[in-house]
């Protein structure tokens, strides 16, 4: 039995797609930045423990419905299976600043994009994190194809951007475009998409479990058969 467990686990990869916490990490222009002090340490406590201080928007992170609409769900009263399922990337490097990801896109993938319960758009920008340029004009999906996302039943989606609508849209349209009339979520500012452009994978997102949670840095890894 430990032999068989040995040779599946050597042939599985696990890929990480999620930036790491840290007081010098890119942040949406208005959002404070996480802080993370040293209350106990092993030489004076015997122990290590860090106080976190930080948005429920920080880094890699997912968003719930109501992010942007009052009494919808919040991430800690959706079920786990939402978290983890079969994704798809897709690819949308090509695309210039200030475009838009569309069906065209999407449909480069035939059928698997039906099959996939979350849809992630690789767009590239983010080899620009840490840069200034990461919160320019970057690539986002359109409405259409925030309506597949919906109308497909998806458990969500994700990017590798900062957020599915443009910078200057303070109406979040296509956040509510999303949530309007179903419960899934959004995961922003992935990282490693490219490592996963193989088709269907899994992958588990797993949001921080607190009370009434909007939003959420979650720990996102996909696990690829090899």
């Amino acid at each position: 039995m430990m032999t068989n467990r040995a040779s599946v686990l050597s042939k599985t990869k696990i890929v990480d797609l999620t930036r790491t916490v840290c007081a010098s990490m890119p942040m949406f222009p208005g959002s404070e930045k996480p802080k993370l002090a040293a209350i106990a340490s092993c030489s004076k406590d015997g122990f290590s423990e860090t106080l976190l201080t930080l948005s429920s928007h920080t880094g890699t992170h997912m968003d719930a419905p109501a992010h942007v609409f009052a009494g919808r769900a919040t991430l800690d009263a959706l079920p786990a299976a939402m978290f983890t399922g079969r994704a798809l990337v897709i690819d949308c490097s090509d695309l210039k600043e200030g475009s838009r990801v569309t069906m065209e896109h999407v449909a480069r993938k035939g059928h698997l994009a039906e099959k996939a319960d979350f849809l992630l758009f690789r767009t590239g920008w983010d080899k620009r994190w840490g840069k200034k340029s990461y919160f320019g004009d970057y690539p986002c999906i359109d409405e259409e194809v925030a309506d597949f996302v919906s109308a497909s039943r998806k458990k969500g989606l994700g990017i590798d951007v900062m957020g599915v609508d443009p910078i200057s849209d303070e109406n979040l349209t296509i956040h509510k475009r999303l949530f309007r009339e179903r419960d899934l979520v959004v995961i922003e500012n992935l990282c490693n998409l490219d490592e996963i452009d193989v088709g269907l994978v899994t992958i588990c997102a797993l949001p921080l479990k607190f009370k009434n949670s909007d939003g959420a840095p979650a720990r996102v890894i996909a696990i690829l058969d090899r």
